[in-house]
């Protein structure tokens, strides 16, 4: 699944399409002197904005698992003249990070590629400090879809077959310990011919 997944977004990144599912940005609230966490961060741009708003104090850090992502969003903040700003590969099922280290989380349509959305979410709690919080957009389904879409690599790199129904995802974030789930945003849309779910999530450690 891993290596289609990199396949694809390798050819997206010489792209300048739009790949999120939601715009967190506006829901994050962050404060100067923050450190945040751009889980799957493609090209860098809403990173880019997140260490503009954390201020020289406070320091974004872009994730993601396409080396040629990670290239160009290094190009493109070294272009905005952002120093407080770090990009590296990594899997979101195995956050290179601290414990602790992160006040806030981002992302936006990428969580649906893990394999363990239970192992994401908890990877997240772990490097999220006390009282720290996550806004995550992602796609969900209203109904699960048939195995013959959950085993095609080609399905979970489309933001598609990694996909599980909306109370298997919020059982998910609450059994990585998060207790305070909101939903801010929900848009209902047809994919394939399947219901899914754009959902956009706020929960705090």
């Amino acid at each position: 699944m891993q290596k289609t997944i990199v396949k694809r977004y390798t050819k997206e990144s010489a792209k300048c399409s739009n790949l999120s599912c939601g715009s967190n940005l506006g829901f994050m609230d962050i404060e100067l002197g923050e450190s945040v966490l751009d889980l799957g961060c493609g090209r860098g741009n809403e990173t880019i904005e997140a260490a503009r708003l954390a201020g020289k104090n406070g320091k974004a850090v872009g994730l993601d698992i396409t080396p040629s992502m990670i290239i160009q969003a290094r190009s493109q903040a070294h272009f905005a003249g952002i120093s407080n700003i770090d990009f590296v590969h990594g899997d979101i099922e195995n956050l290179p990070f601290d414990d602790m280290a992160f006040h806030a989380v981002m992302s936006n349509c990428v969580m649906n590629h893990a394999r363990s959305k239970k192992t994401a979410y908890k990877e997240i709690h772990r490097i999220l400090k006390p009282g720290g919080r996550f806004v995550i957009s992602d796609a969900v389904t209203k109904e699960p879809l048939p195995d013959s879409v959950k085993n095609d690599p080609q399905a979970w790199a489309d933001c598609f077959g990694g996909a599980i129904t909306e109370k298997e995802y919020m059982d998910s974030i609450q059994a990585a310990g998060f207790e305070t789930v909101t939903i801010l945003h929900r848009r209902e849309y047809l994919k394939n011919g399947y219901d899914f779910i754009s959902l956009t999530i706020l929960a705090r450690k």
